[in-house]
C-alpha cells in the first residue's frame, strides 16, 4: 500500500499545482493579481517536478524499486587504483545521502598502501537499483597521481557492478547442500573483538562457483545474513543473464556481456572534465560530480534508453 500512494502521490499532487497555476494565470492582468514573475517561477517547479515524474515512469524494469548492491573492485594501477575505488565509494555515498538513502558497508578489502582493493556496499531505498544499475561498467580515472614523487599523470582503472537485493533468496532457487560455508577472523581495522573471532564468512555457491564474503559486521550470523543477500542477487543477475543470451540467440543477435566496457572517464589533469561515453553528457565540473552530484549523468543514460555494461 505504502508503494502505491508513493507512486500515485506525486502525480496527484502535480495536477493540483498545474489547476492552481491555470488559476492564477487568469488572475495575472487584474489589478490585485499575482505577479508575472512569481508564476513563472512556480512554472518552473512544476516543469521540474513534472520532470522528475516522468524519469520515474522509466523505472518499470522487474527490480527497478528494489535496494541495490554495489561493488567496486580496483582495476590495474596498483595504489592509484585503490584510491580511485576509495573516491567512487565517497563519490556514491554522497549521491545517495542526497537522496535520503540508507547505506550500509557489507565488505572491505584494503588496499596495502591507501584506498580499497574492493567494498561492497548495500543502498537501501527506493528506486535505488533502477537508478544505479546505470553505473554498471568501467570507470576511468585521470590525474597527477599524489602517490608519484615524480608528479606524473596516470590513468587507472576501477570496475562498478550493482545488482538489485532481492527480498527472499528461495526465488533464485538456493539449496542449502549446494553452499559450501568458511569462517575466518576479519582483517583490517575494527577492534580486538573482530580481530580475535571467527566473525568474517565466506560462503561459495558450489554449482556455480561464486564466491560471497562479508566481515564488516560484529556477528558472524549478521555476516551470514548479509552474504546470503548478497549471494541470491548475483545468482538472480546470472540468471537474468543466460535468458538474455538465450533471447539473443533466438533473434541472431549475438551480444556479448563484457566486464571491460568503459563507460565514463573523470580528467583531473590537464583540464578538468567528466564525460559519459555512452551519452555524450560531460560536465567540467569534475568536483561537484565526485561530492556525488550524478544525477545528470543517470538521468542521461536513463532517457537515452542505453543499457549498462
Amino acid at each position: 500500500m505504502s508503494r502505491l500512494k508513493a507512486s500515485i502521490q506525486p502525480t496527484i499532487e502535480l495536477q493540483s499545482r498545474v489547476s492552481d497555476l491555470k488559476e492564477l494565470a487568469e488572475l495575472v492582468d487584474e489589478e490585485d493579481g499575482p505577479d508575472a514573475a512569481d508564476i513563472r517561477r512556480e512554472l518552473d517547479e512544476v516543469e521540474a517536478a513534472y520532470g522528475r515524474l516522468e524519469l520515474e515512469t522509466l523505472l518499470s524494469g522487474e527490480h527497478d524499486s528494489a535496494n541495490a548492491i554495489m561493488e567496486i573492485n580496483a582495476g590495474a594501477g596498483g595504489t592509484e587504483a585503490c584510491d580511485w575505488v576509495g573516491m567512487l565509494l565517497r563519490m556514491y555515498l554522497r549521491w545517495a545521502e542526497r537522496r535520503g538513502y540508507r547505506t550500509e558497508i557489507l565488505n572491505t578489502v584494503e588496499g596495502e598502501v591507501a584506498g580499497l582493493r574492493n567494498v561492497t556496499v548495500l543502498m537501501e531505498g527506493r528506486n535505488a537499483y533502477g537508478y544505479l544499475r546505470h553505473e554498471r561498467g568501467v570507470h576511468r580515472l585521470v590525474r597527477i597521481s599524489p602517490f608519484d614523487s615524480n608528479k606524473r599523470r596516470h590513468t587507472t582503472f576501477a570496475a562498478v557492478d550493482v545488482i538489485p537485493e532481492l527480498e527472499d533468496e528461495v526465488s533464485v532457487g538456493i539449496d542449502p547442500d549446494d553452499l559450501k560455508v568458511d569462517t575466518f577472523r576479519s582483517s583490517g581495522a575494527g577492534g580486538q573483538h573482530v580481530n580475535k573471532t571467527d566473525s568474517a564468512v565466506r560462503i561459495t555457491h558450489i554449482p556455480t562457483g561464486v564466491v560471497v564474503t562479508c566481515q564488516n559486521e560484529r556477528s558472524q550470523h549478521k555476516n551470514r545474513d548479509n552474504a546470503i543477500k548478497v549471494l541470491a542477487a548475483r545468482l538472480a543477475e546470472i540468471q537474468s543473464e543466460q535468458n538474455e543470451q538465450r533471447m539473443a540467440e533466438l533473434r541472431g543477435d549475438l551480444r556479448a556481456i563484457e566486464w571491460g566496457s568503459q563507460i565514463r572517464s573523470y580528467i583531473f589533469q590537464p583540464y578538468t572534465m567528466v564525460k559519459d561515453h555512452r551519452t555524450d553528457h560531460q560536465t567540467g565540473d569534475v568536483i561537484r560530480v565526485m561530492d556525488g552530484d550524478i544525477d545528470d549523468f543517470v538521468q542521461s543514460s536513463m532517457r537515452s534508453g542505453v543499457k549498462s555494461a
